[in-house]
């Protein structure tokens, strides 16, 4: 089907030129605060897969097909015009024209294999790409090979990736090895963002590659500390016209008070992640309002059953039970979220299970369930982060006090990043994350974070051999009526029977901002400053 979306030297005439240059550039630069930039302290979308990266990456790199997340969440045209289905595994797609890396260099078809070649996702020698096996050794490719993290994540995205092949100049063939009805949204996927293989190649290293790579974004990286800010200069060779802005500034502010009192003072033009409480005293002051509502991503609770209390499912199940979700929206949220069906969301469509509910706060069930496991109080950990999520720890501090009526033992432990949350040294047990649907189809959520290749089966914390099998049938088998049969015993496993995870509540992001600035707040954690939606 196609797809249609529209230094002290003598002074020269240059040198004077120069000041004048920069003073007729009126554009605006932003501040804008968030509690953090990248998980990873990379920008390589296929390493810095996080809530926080999201935010950002829109701005410097984009795809071959694109998703309107401010309005509609649908698919729109990005670096190609068109593509057309040629078969259940096989995507053609035309490649748009005049488009110019920031390093000047004009995008090809070979940039579009690189892309999604050895080089940059898979390893080299381990994926055919434009009909090439590339040895990852020419010239400016060796030493250069991506982190285990990167191949880790291509594999969960593209679980049945085949090749990229170029047919003409300007048109490419995704294919798959196996029927994908999904191929357009995994197309769609930050991790295919299109990278120049120049750029790459003259990168000294794989990690000055991931934090300064070079896209065809409306910004181009101008400067990135890890763990203080990101500076973004407007490209204004951009093929979507000239941005709206002239820099934006991402820096790094941990706490609430401290982003939304710099916003209040000047110092920041944005002020990412308010908590709800703090709406209406921003609000009192008619210069700023909050923008934004509930997004396409969940938090959960999850699970690792290696835990000795956690090896039977009823002691899981009983976590699941002992929640009462709509307090928690009630108390922390103001009502600007909600208990949500499970892990899906409505833009699933057809595949949306509309009389699916989350585990029902039951105590009295949950007590039963642990008697008959033959729990006895054994402490059971529970990792987490200073408020990485919003409400993070006010969260935390109720379910624990929920859990604890019920006769669960669960004893915080406070981490500081991400790598200790997964550690292994000690014994996990549960811990906070969130799952977005990048795309309207259960594999971009459940199977993609939960199934074989997904992240909690690759750090090593749940598998279920049934839930494993469906997870390959949801991504391969074509027939509709079958895989929304199968997304639904996928719900069955994880959530009720052998439980993975545990769904909290939906995601709700609030941003603050001056309010003579007209900007929208996306669907997503995503912040796009194009001048589709950017106003002052």
């Amino acid at each position: 089907m196609l797809r249609r979306r529209h230094l002290l030297a003598a002074p020269t005439l240059a040198t004077f030129a120069r000041p004048v240059l920069a003073q007729a550039d009126q554009r605006p630069a932003i501040t804008v605060a968030v509690q953090k930039i990248a998980n990873s302290n990379t920008l390589e979308t296929a390493r810095e897969q996080s809530n926080v990266g999201t935010r950002t990456f829109n701005s410097y790199a984009e795809m071959l097909i694109d998703t309107d997340w401010v309005e509609t969440l649908e698919f729109r045209p990005g670096l190609a015009t068109e593509w057309r289905r040629i078969d259940d595994r096989t995507v053609e797609l035309d490649l748009r024209n005049g488009v110019r890396f920031h390093d000047g260099a004009t995008m090809t078809a070979e940039d579009v294999v690189f892309s999604f070649g050895p080089e940059r996702l898979w390893g080299a020698g381990e994926q055919r790409a434009g009909g090439t096996l590339f040895s990852g050794t020419t010239a400016g490719m060796a030493g250069k090979a991506p982190p285990p993290e990167v191949p880790a994540v291509a594999r969960r995205t593209y679980p049945a990736f085949e090749q990229i092949e170029i047919v003409a100049p300007n048109r490419v063939r995704f294919v798959n090895k196996t029927p994908d009805v999904t191929l357009e949204g995994r197309i769609a996927r930050n991790v295919g963002a299109i990278f120049s293989r120049r750029g790459f190649e003259a990168a000294p290293s794989w990690l000055d590659w991931a934090r300064r790579p070079v896209g065809t974004g409306p910004y181009r990286v101008a400067e990135f500390r890890a763990d203080r800010e990101l500076v973004l200069e407007a490209f204004d060779g951009y093929w979507g016209g000239r941005p709206p802005l002239r820099r934006i500034r991402f820096v790094e502010v941990p706490e609430p008070i401290s982003r939304v009192n710099g916003l209040l003072s000047g110092e920041y033009d944005f002020a990412c992640d308010v908590n709800p409480d703090q709406i209406q005293d921003i609000e009192r002051n008619g210069r700023f309002e909050v923008v934004g509502s509930t997004i396409t991503n969940h938090r959960l609770t999850v699970f690792d059953k290696n835990h000795p209390q956690l090896r039977d499912a009823r002691v899981r199940r009983a976590f699941t039970h002992a929640i009462d979700r709509k307090a928690i929206v009630d108390a922390l949220w103001a009502g600007r979220t909600r208990v949500p069906k499970g892990l899906q969301w409505e833009y699933y469509g057809e595949m949306f299970q509309a009389d699916w509910d989350v585990p029902r706060f039951d105590p009295a069930e949950a007590r039963r369930l642990l008697r008959e496991a033959g729990y006895r109080g054994e402490p059971i950990p529970y990792r987490l982060l200073n408020n990485y999520y919003t409400n993070q720890n006010a969260t935390a501090q109720i379910l624990v006090e929920m859990w604890r009526q019920v006769g669960l033992n669960v004893q915080i432990e406070m981490r500081e990043n991400w790598a200790q949350i997964f550690s292994r040294e000690t014994q996990r047990g549960i811990r906070d994350w969130s799952n977005s649907a990048p795309f309207n189809d259960p594999v971009s959520s459940i199977t993609n974070q939960h199934g074989p290749r997904g992240q909690q089966q690759q750090v090593g914390e749940w598998t279920n051999e049934e839930f494993n099998r469906l997870s390959t049938e949801l991504e391969t088998s074509t027939d509709r009526a079958r895989r929304r049969a199968v997304f639904r015993r996928l719900l069955e496993i994880a959530e009720r029977e052998d439980p993975a995870y545990t769904v909290l509540h939906q995601t709700a992001t609030f941003t603050a901002k001056r309010k003579d600035i007209r900007w929208r707040a996306a669907q997503s954690f995503l912040m796009d400053f194009r001048s589709r939606n950017w106003g002052a």
